[in-house]
């Protein structure tokens, strides 16, 4: 059986970035909520702080994230984040208890 998997991604910005991030998730996010096994795939910006935004995910398997991770789209955008982004987005998979 198959396990739902759920991921928060944490993004800071660099400052006066902000604009760059939001555009760039809308850009792809039509795309990969198309994606087979998409369940969640949101922005969410944190309050008190206009350079950091979550993201929320949620897959119906361990196989349909692996085949996310691989879209030319994803790739690119991957490309396109170090451009605005002050470091490295950290993903934390969610379980449930």
């Amino acid at each position: 059986m198959n396990e739902i998997i759920s991921l928060i991604i944490n993004i800071e910005v660099k400052a006066g970035r902000r604009q760059e991030q939001i555009d760039a998730f809308y850009a792809i996010s039509a795309l990969v909520l198309e994606e087979t096994g998409c369940l969640q795939y949101e922005l969410k910006a944190v309050q008190g702080d206009e350079n950091k935004f979550v993201i929320l995910e949620k897959w119906s398997s361990k196989e349909a994230l692996l085949a996310h991770e691989q879209q030319e789209f994803m790739i690119e955008a991957d490309k396109k984040n170090v451009l605005f982004r002050a470091k490295g987005a950290e993903v934390i998979f969610l379980t449930s208890v």
